[in-house]
């Protein structure tokens, strides 16, 4: 079935992206990878013959508001993608803050770290077990703009990589039955446990985070994740824990 076709958001021919369930615990064993869950935007980045669309979860084009990663989208070596991911923005330390990509600025140095791939170049990927989608994607994104980044995912036990999120004071973690299709909706293949003492807990999972409600209501508190990230520096950029989480990770779990 067409992408465009199934369960989509009327008028942006984007599909309704897969939500992980909450839980809390991790899968333990094998059969799951995990990453870690960035404190930002839910955004699904589109790029077709009518350009590049970025989009959240609940329907709002939020384009306009991140043009580094439209332009980085626009400039991968595809005819046309779609790549699900999380935008975030990050202090001068590599800290990702809620209160910089909040609001309705357009925020130039937001990062959007992509996680899956469920369209390339017409094909449609989301039937595709997630190691395979996810191989696909680090081909797409190698090279790309620092705009634009891979997650990283780890098979290690999940105990071990949600006590090292937690520990490093990420958001939490996402874990991913290995094997699995992708499903928009909420999906049991997806599991998701957050940090306690990570401020988006104070959110709520459902919110949708790019709604004028939501920011209307929490335009009091500052929102802080210590999530490393990476910057727009280049001799930075190879130093950070999107890029070498696993070895900062299991290093705070040991």
């Amino acid at each position: 079935m067409s992408l465009l076709r199934e369960r989509t958001r009327p008028g942006l021919g984007i599909i309704e992206p897969c939500l992980p369930l909450p839980a809390k615990a991790p899968p333990s064993g094998p059969g799951w990878l995990h990453e870690i869950k960035h404190d930002g935007f839910r955004i699904l980045a589109r790029r077709g013959p009518a350009g590049v669309q970025l989009i959240t979860r609940n329907g709002n084009d939020f384009t306009s508001r991140f043009p580094f990663i439209e332009m980085a989208v626009k400039s991968l070596p595809v005819r046309s993608c779609l790549i699900d991911g999380e935008a975030i923005v990050c202090d001068k330390d590599g800290l990702a803050v809620f209160e910089l990509i909040r609001g309705h600025r357009t925020v130039a140095s937001a990062v959007h770290c992509a996680f899956d791939l469920l369209e390339l170049d017409g094909k449609d990927l989301r039937g595709q077990p997630i190691e395979i989608r996810k191989t696909a994607l680090a081909k797409v994104l190698k090279g790309s703009r620092l705009s634009i980044v891979l997650n990283e995912h780890f098979e290690e036990d999940g105990a071990a990589v949600y006590r090292a999120a937690c520990q490093l004071g990420c958001e939490g973690v996402v874990s991913k039955r290995l094997g699995s299709p992708y499903r928009s909706g909420r999906s049991p293949n997806w599991v998701k446990v957050k940090n306690p003492n990570a401020p988006a807990v104070e959110r709520g999972a459902d919110d949708d985070w790019g709604s004028p409600h939501w920011i209307r209501s929490k335009s009091q508190s500052r929102q802080t994740c210590s999530v490393l990230a990476p910057s727009h520096s280049a001799a930075i950029r190879k130093d950070c824990v999107l890029f070498v989480a696993g070895k900062l990770v299991f290093d705070a779990a040991r």
